[in-house]
């Protein structure tokens, strides 16, 4: 396993389980699985409907609680409610958050940040980042924020490399975390010559090439799958390192290409949306 060290000290995972669109028995499942193969960065979400889950998982798992890594996510509806820190913690069944976001610049962000910036300050909440935000909105939180966020959590891969963003975050002292770490799946990113060519060198698959790529990029990755083999291989990238001239190869296939793309008209329906979190199993 491969570290980072956030901002204010913390030390986060390169590698983790992502439980996004896992029901709640899909994402005990594969949260036990990971820890069980090593894992111990596991994120989660309130909207993801899965955080007893987890809660869950992380219990029958064994394992001290110190030694995993849980993040998890507000909701922009949950953004105004005090007690929105207090509710996440019961369902996860846990004291603490090691990493804890804003999930998406919608609603009364500035609000959700006041929130979770208490929650930090009163040991709740270990750290504190951003999820989908832009740079501006970024800068916005910058310039009213008591605590600094550690951590954008935000789509990056081969084909949507984030470089520019990747600098003005360095410069801010804050670590990209990237979602859809496998480009969505896309047969046409996992196909490329240069994942077969450096596969059949390190005896590896095309997804463990490019999230050994991510990590020696400095993105922290958080695949989801529930599918154990699936599991286990994403985890199995630590015995191998890629050299400079084949990392600036998977570096050239940045096309600028998004699956995912923010409007105002999704942001207002995100801000309206209230996810029936008491109600998941």
């Amino acid at each position: 396993m491969e570290y980072a060290v956030l901002n204010n000290g913390v030390k986060i995972p390169m590698a983790g389980i992502g439980t996004f669109l896992l029901s709640p028995k899909d994402a005990e499942a594969a949260v036990l699985s990971a820890l069980k193969d090593g894992y111990r960065l596991v994120d989660t979400a309130n909207a993801y409907m899965n955080e007893k889950a987890v809660g869950r998982a992380m219990k029958k798992s064994g394992l001290d609680r110190k030694e995993i890594f849980l993040e998890t996510k507000l909701w922009p509806s949950f953004y105004e409610h005090e007690n929105a820190v207090e509710k996440t913690l019961k369902r996860l069944d846990t004291d603490y958050i090691d990493l804890l976001l804003i999930h998406q610049p919608a609603g009364n962000y500035i609000a959700g940040y006041k929130l979770m910036e208490k929650a930090y300050k009163e040991g709740e909440v270990k750290a504190i980042g951003l999820s989908n935000f832009n740079k501006e909105q970024i800068e916005e939180i910058l310039s009213i924020c008591e605590v600094k966020p550690a951590v954008l959590q935000t789509e990056v891969h081969p084909y949507y490399q984030e470089n520019d963003m990747k600098e003005f975050l360095k410069e801010q002292g804050m670590f990209i975390q990237a979602w859809y770490p496998l480009g969505h799946g896309d047969a046409g990113l996992l196909n490329e010559p240069v994942f077969a060519k450096l596969g059949e060198k390190y005896k590896k698959s095309s997804a463990q090439i490019i999230l050994r790529w991510h990590i020696q990029a400095g993105n922290i990755v958080i695949p989801g799958s529930k599918n154990p083999e699936h599991i286990k291989d994403n985890f199995d990238v630590f015995d191998f390192t890629l050299d400079d001239e084949e990392m600036a190869e998977i570096a050239a296939l940045d096309r600028n290409k998004r699956y995912y793309t923010s409007t105002s008209e999704l942001l207002k329906k995100y801000a309206e949306m209230v996810p029936p979190v008491d109600t998941q199993e």
